[in-house]
């Protein structure tokens, strides 16, 4: 099972791969595992990613350009892939998940959102599923484990 990461930040991924229990399944060839820079596929000179939400809104979303550019490098680097969006907006991430996804072994794509989100284009046309893996900021409480 290949596990591709996009990422503003693939230096962060270092640490990750490098120890615990990552570390032992890529070292016993269990998986394999990459990271891609989604500014590699920026166009402009100061290497954007990021603007306005198409139609309206408040914040700034990763734009469909770079991000569908990374998603197609990924997917020439695996057998048909799923693509997965982190995001506080999916669907739980449970031991349950987990199991049906190691025993797919189907290749992941794994899509680190940043700012507000990702274009919703990039949803429709890319992502076969959004997984939240956890409760980060109170004001999203609700998205995994139901409000209190």
């Amino acid at each position: 099972m290949k596990f591709t990461v996009l990422t503003l930040f693939p230096e962060f991924l270092e640490a990750f791969f490098a120890n615990g229990i990552m570390a032992r399944a890529l070292n016993r060839k269990v998986i394999s595992a990459d990271s891609i820079n989604i500014r590699d596929f920026a166009c402009d000179r100061h290497n954007s990613v990021d603007d306005r939400p198409y139609g309206g809104g408040s914040g700034m979303v990763m734009m469909p350009g770079p991000l569908e550019k990374a998603i197609d490098s990924a997917r020439q680097i695996s057998d048909s892939p799923r693509v997965v969006c982190l995001s506080p907006q999916g669907s739980p991430f449970t031991q349950a998940r987990a199991c049906e996804l190691a025993a797919s072994r189907q290749d992941l794509i794994l899509i680190c959102g940043r700012y507000e989100g990702i274009d919703e284009r990039v949803y429709t046309r890319q992502v076969d599923e959004e997984i939240c893996v956890g409760d980060f900021d109170d004001r999203r409480r609700d998205c995994c484990h139901g409000s209190d």
